[in-house]
């Protein structure tokens, strides 16, 4: 009878334990609900960028596990052992399946199991290794990487640095040690480092109740200051990345439509856990099941609201249509349009949408945008034509943020009008002016996107910004290096984010800016205020600019090569936050 009983608990625990694999869904820092219980397959964030270094590759970092802690030990943050970490490339949009997909497995051995310490004489517990395997095209993987070395947690002097541990000269030698080359020509780091996102995360959830850098009477805070994660970082050379081969310098132009590429990541774990009574380790089973991902930053945090996000986090970018609604009418908007609740959020009152831009268009939620010049002719030619995308930019007329917050997020922005600067439109802002992006890979799902024939801005440039293609338009809207003709030519930040994302690249501040019609602005869809004949250079125009959401900067430096992201905090040196 006791059998019998402890054989109906055992169903029933597996049972239980099925359901909840299916509703297991999430993603980033604690971003929703359920991931939240599973931080080793929490998605934080996800970076691609050309390497300033080195500019005929891409680097690509997924971070993982967030909020980490150096002290936290004795049991310190690694990565899952049973959890599969993807990087996922898109590169065509003839298939809705991965061009390129690096898969990462990692096994944890103890080397010393008679001791609690987590390091040694020269022995290490808990010690992380991974296999890395590549797909193209939907092939079978091939393994790149055997027995990747990851370095331990940064615990402290004595762990790390002396005859008591592991007698390293330094951490970063050990994090230099830990760098791959995969047999397919890859660089590849896996490890503990600094988390590189900086947010007033207090601010933030607060409803929106943000602290911009430099006030003093609440001053911000950045949530991540002294915190680590676990990064999986990419080397690549953009002929593995590019659809057909290519190298940079044949790229026909620094906006060639060819060398678009999407990115995202995930998390995946077997479906099926069963606990048995006197056994220190479970039996997972059944097929693997996406539990996290994440692509361009925020997302899920602050587009997509709570009751969808676990939701959100099962899905495939491929079937993201479902989710467009909450793109084409933000909820943030609301919070910057005093018709509805601008005057609840004081922290966002320089942030305010385009009601009557040029005295005819609407962009608050639910009004028609540019709907109303659906089918005219004096869209031909443009993006915006049914023979081209209005079918998806221009819907209906009630989804006015389809026309800028979806191609942002969605598909890209095309080099086409009127997705080019107001330098030189004549025409108004359906006509052509000065290119600034491509990066349009139309799959109609949130991916990272950058286009890799774009140039590097030097970390040392005087112009380079963390505002990335925000502060690229304003260059190309008032510098007069930039603004004297139509012409295509390299301006300063046009590799930022939304054009890929740099680790400098300040996403919550852009973010807010765009939701608040900036992109709509540097087009020529100008804000309120804009007189006719004059600037649009205006008072509207300068508070949206001028806005910031916090910090502005990460709490340490960069490292100048591969994997860029810095040495993780120690835990032996635990300070206080402090306050900046």
């Amino acid at each position: 009878m006791k059998k019998s009983i402890l054989k109906i608990k055992q169903i029933m625990m597996v049972l239980a334990l099925l359901a909840g694999s299916f509703s297991s869904f999430a993603s980033s820092h604690r971003e929703a609900p359920l991931i939240s219980n599973d931080p080793l397959a929490d998605n934080t964030d996800v970076y691609a960028f050309r390497s300033p270094d080195d500019p005929n590759t891409v680097t690509i970092i997924c971070n993982w596990i967030p909020f980490e802690l150096p002290e936290g030990g004795p049991n310190y943050y690694n990565f899952g052992t049973n959890v599969r970490y993807e990087i996922h490339i898109k590169n065509k949009t003839t298939s809705t399946a991965d061009d390129i997909l690096y898969r990462f497995t990692f096994t944890q051995v103890n080397e010393d199991p008679s001791t609690f310490f987590n390091i040694r004489l020269g022995k290490q517990n808990l010690k992380n290794t991974y296999i890395c395997e590549k797909s193209v095209n939907g092939s079978a993987f091939v393994t790149i990487v055997t027995g990747g070395i990851v370095p331990p947690n940064n615990i402290g002097p004595r762990s790390i640095n002396s005859a008591v541990g592991l007698n390293a000269p330094s951490y970063e030698s050990l994090m230099t040690a830990a760098i791959a080359t995969a047999t397919s020509g890859e660089k590849v780091f896996c490890g503990p480092v600094d988390d590189p996102f900086f947010v007033d995360l207090g601010g933030i959830f607060d409803v929106g109740n943000v602290r911009p850098e430099g006030n003093t009477t609440n001053p911000t805070i950045d949530a991540l200051n002294r915190h680590n994660c676990h990064t999986i970082a990419l080397k690549i050379p953009i002929s593995l990345l590019q659809k057909d081969g290519k190298t940079a310098a044949q790229a026909t132009s620094i906006l060639d439509a060819d060398y678009v590429i999407g990115v995202w990541a995930s998390a995946s774990r077997q479906q099926i856990k069963t606990l048995t009574s006197g056994s220190s380790s479970a039996v997972l089973s059944g097929p693997w099941v996406q539990v996290s991902r994440l692509g361009m930053p925020l997302v899920n945090e602050a587009i997509i609201p709570v009751g969808m996000k676990d939701k959100w986090n099962a899905s495939n970018p491929a079937n993201d249509v479902q989710y467009a609604k909450y793109f084409t009418n933000p909820e943030l908007a609301l919070y910057m349009d005093d018709s509805q609740f601008g005057t609840a959020v004081p922290a966002l009152n320089a942030l305010r949408i385009q009601a009557r831009s040029l005295g005819s268009f609407d962009f608050r939620n639910g009004k028609p945008g540019l709907f109303n010049l659906k089918g005219s002719p004096a869209l031909n030619g443009t993006a915006l034509s049914e023979a081209a995308f209005g079918a998806v930019l221009l819907p209906d007329n009630m989804s006015p943020r389809a026309v800028d917050i979806l191609p942002i997020f969605y598909t890209g922005v095309p080099n086409l009008a009127p997705y080019q600067l107001a330098t030189g439109k004549t025409g108004g802002p359906l006509s052509a002016g000065k290119p600034f992006i491509n990066n349009f890979l139309p799959t109609l799902g949130d991916m990272l996107r950058l286009n890799m024939a774009v140039p590097v801005t030097p970390r040392n440039d005087p112009k380079f910004s963390s505002l990335g293609i925000i502060n690229a338009a304003v260059l190309g809207l008032t510098d007069p290096a930039y603004n004297g003709s139509t012409a295509l030519q390299f301006i300063p930040n046009m590799d930022g984010f939304p054009n890929g994302r740099r680790l400098e690249d300040d996403v919550t501040t852009i973010e807010l800016q765009a939701v608040s019609g900036v992109a709509l602005a540097a087009i020529g869809l100008f804000y309120d205020d804009y007189i006719p004949g004059q600037s649009p250079v205006t008072k509207n125009l300068v508070n949206v600019l001028s806005f910031n959401s916090g910090p502005t900067k990460n709490d340490t430096t960069f490292k100048p090569a591969f994997p860029y992201v810095q040495t993780p905090w120690r835990g032996y040196d635990y300070t206080i936050k402090p306050r900046f």
